[in-house]
């Protein structure tokens, strides 16, 4: 290679071409020397020393290197686990800042620090080994040219009472799907398709929520051990670059242009990208785990250390480590991460995987300890000792919250938060700052609960319909707050949520131990799949009574991709590390049902948008003739406080449009008839409504909306069959 070395600049952190060379620049405190590692086409490779340092940032500008070329990093100091360090030059290190990383890491004895032979996995340094090198099992970080003609795209905007989120899987949404091209199928360019993208404009849903597109370790030593791979990609390794695996067109940095285009596409049908990102932990995993990047670029500024003993980190994530947000830089990171999706790849929002671990700041206790000492003449002395106890816990104020609030670009994107994380006090739902939504599961549990039969408190589900105003209206918080959902990727699908009682992971190789043991799930008389018909209608009904009551309630509904084609996991509520047609990838051969359940899905989606009243930004009050919303017993009377935990699963909700300020809300309301009882109930026009005709809009034991439909008035009853959900329409006579 012909290239001269320059000094360079400290920043931008990571690779930066401009059009002459590449400027490199890595932040370590703790090292003691830093080396640029250059791979050519042959994967021979050219070391070279960055030898100026500048508030902890070791950088270097070379001359003549380009995009496309592969490099890494070897970065030298002690390996004192006990002190938190875990030097090791043998090992290349991948960027933190990388934009584009190339491959995938292949596992085998050379990536780790010690002799896979070691029952302790905990090395002292004499299992060090210094000359066992890995640069043939490490993917490689590329330079990238980031010129693209975005030709005038920017961010959309949408306003979140008019959000539908679709979440779903890059690979798993495209893989098997007969109209996009097989060379495209599973990737960035196949989800940008117009084949993938008229699917999603026909639901009717305004953003898709990608799982996990940074780049990831797909293949950790228990995996790689069973033959299996991270399907989800929550165990990260570039916070800046997407993800090679699931491009079409190459990964010497072909993958940022084409996820690029993807963004554009999707923008120019009026689709919003929210990625989910994990910015909790790593996937470094634990200290017995491989060293790829942070743990040998500095292990002590990177991750959260037990002060008792350094060899060992603090897991509030159950993934192994988290990261110190605590320290400066790695804040800066995270940040710097953000922008840059925001800035460069054009992308409308967040969703932060564990979001607690993010907030978790040190609070220092002093306690005092009396202690009662006997003396030799039967005297006895008391004396106060002090303690100072640390603490790391969830804090509102804290920093990363702060600089967000305070941010022109990341303050106006969307943030949501999963709200808990696995450390202790990591429930947080309904405690985030006021920029941000969370996803609801007190939404997803009650609705669950309630159409199961076991939701007993009506106010419960009143709440949660709302969208949730006694989490979030005292905060100053609007009803999108509420991210609601009945389903996500971590769980059964809806169609499994009606046809499991318990969960069958045995594939995952846990025993059946992984993946949530309260499922709030009811397989209505048979485990798994049956061909017995009144079961199989039942169940089609309870996917589509939770389907209603999502988009008809107050928030933002987020649908789980292929719940609207009835897609299984076969019972596997937890098939994080299966990337196969058999559980995680969508099958597009639908059946004569779930094209039924499809067009469904569309005409619910398309309800919902269509009225304003059930988008609205503000709290609906409650008042049949004053307010927006009241809600009724079946024979028509108001329900009072008392009667709201009377345990019947049974309650008409009635949506007054001509009670709401918005001046484009028609005047049409709705009365909506929710009856989970096992047992047909007749529900009476309420007290003041009878002088309206009521027409059916929707009947849950339909397939479909209904067309042609009887009108109600007066003193008629509705007949609601047993678990079944009516919606009616009215005007004023």
């Amino acid at each position: 290679m012909n290239m001269t070395l320059w000094s360079g600049n400290p920043y931008p952190l990571g690779a930066r071409w401009d059009g002459q060379g590449t400027n490199f620049a890595l932040f370590s405190e703790n090292a003691t020397g830093v080396e640029v590692c250059l791979f050519d086409e042959k994967e021979q490779e050219t070391r070279l020393s960055l030898v100026e340092v500048q508030n902890h940032i070791w950088h270097s500008y070379v001359q003549g290197v380009k995009p496309g070329q592969k490099y890494g990093f070897r970065v030298y100091g002690p390996y004192e686990p006990e002190k938190g360090h875990r030097f090791n030059p043998a090992k290349l290190l991948l960027d933190p800042y990388a934009k584009a990383i190339a491959g995938d890491v292949i596992y085998g004895q050379e990536i780790f620090n010690y002799s896979l032979e070691d029952s302790t996995k905990d090395p002292s340094p004499s299992l060090f080994y210094l000359g066992l090198d890995d640069a043939h099992l490490i993917p490689k970080a590329i330079v990238i040219d980031d010129t693209f003609d975005w030709e005038g795209d920017r961010l959309l905007q949408i306003p979140w009472s008019e959000t539908i989120i679709y979440e779903t899987h890059v690979k798993g949404f495209t893989k098997l799907h007969p109209d996009i091209p097989e060379n495209l199928r599973g990737t960035y360019a196949g989800l940008a398709h117009p084949v993938a993208i008229a699917h999603l404009k026909s639901l009717g849903v305004t953003a898709v929520e990608l799982l996990p597109v940074h780049h990831i370790f797909p293949c950790p030593q228990f995996l790689a051990e069973h033959g299996l791979r991270d399907y989800w990609g929550y165990r990260t390794l570039g916070y800046f670059a997407p993800y090679s695996g699931y491009s079409a067109s190459g990964i010497l940095g072909q993958q940022v242009t084409e996820f690029k285009q993807m963004v554009k596409n999707l923008h120019a049908a009026g689709i919003e990208v929210i990625l989910d990102v994990v910015y909790n932990h790593t996937g470094e995993g634990n200290p017995s785990e491989p060293t790829l990047s942070w743990r040998g670029i500095d292990n002590a500024v990177y991750y959260r250390l037990n002060e008792d003993n350094n060899s060992e980190y603090l897991d509030f994530t159950g993934c192994g480590n988290s990261l110190n947000v605590s320290h400066p830089q790695v804040l800066k990171m995270i940040l710097d991460s953000l922008r840059y999706w925001v800035t460069e790849m054009h992308i409308d929002g967040f969703r932060f995987d564990e979001a607690p671990t993010l907030a978790r700041e040190c609070f220092s206790t002093d306690y005092q300890i009396q202690l009662t000492i006997s003396q030799d003449n039967n005297q006895s002395e008391s004396k106060t000792f002090c303690e100072k106890i640390t603490k790391i816990q969830y804090d509102m104020g804290a920093a990363f919250f702060d600089i967000i609030h305070q941010d022109p670009i990341l303050s106006q994107v969307k943030l949501i938060a999963e709200a808990w994380d696995s450390g202790d006090g990591g429930y947080q739902l309904g405690n985030f700052p006021i920029l941000w939504s969370e996803w609801n599961d007190k939404y997803r549990n009650t609705m669950r609960d309630f159409w199961r039969g076991e939701q007993k408190n009506r106010q419960e589900l009143i709440n949660r319909f709302l969208g949730s105003p006694d989490l979030y209206k005292n905060q100053g918080k609007r009803p999108r707050a509420s991210i609601n959902y009945i389903t996500c990727h971590d769980g059964f699908t809806l169609n499994d949520l009606v046809s499991y009682n318990e969960k069958h992971n045995e594939v995952n190789q846990e025993n059946n131990k992984d993946g949530s043991n309260n499922n709030r799930s009811c397989n209505y008389g048979v485990e798994g799949e049956t061909d017995d018909p009144e079961i199989l209608q039942l169940r089609e009904r309870q996917q589509r009574n939770f389907l209603t009551t999502l988009m008809l309630s107050h928030g933002v509904p987020m649908l789980l991709g292929g719940d609207e084609i009835g897609r299984t996991q076969q019972g596997n509520n937890n098939p994080y590390n299966q990337d196969n047609a058999n559980f995680s990838w969508y099958n597009w051969d639908l059946t004569e049902k779930q094209t039924e359940l499809l067009q469904f899905t569309r005409q619910l989606l398309q309800f919902r948008r269509q009225y304003l009243v059930f988008q609205q930004r503000n709290w609906l009050e409650r008042g049949s003739r004053r307010g927006s919303i009241d809600w009724f017993n079946p024979d028509g009377s108001e329900i009072s406080k008392e009667e709201c935990q009377d345990g019947v699963c049974a309650i008409s909700i009635f949506l007054n449009s001509e009670g709401i300020s918005t001046p484009d809300v028609c005047n049409d309301s709705f009365l909506m008839f929710f009856n989970a009882e096992d047992k047909m109930m007749e529900f009476a026009l309420p007290l003041g409504l009878e002088d309206r005709e009521w027409k059916v809009i929707i009947d849950t034991t339909e397939p479909r909306f209904i067309e042609e439909s009887r009108v109600y008035q007066g003193s008629e009853y509705v007949v609601v069959t047993a678990r079944s959900l009516v919606v009616l329409q009215g005007n004023k006579i």
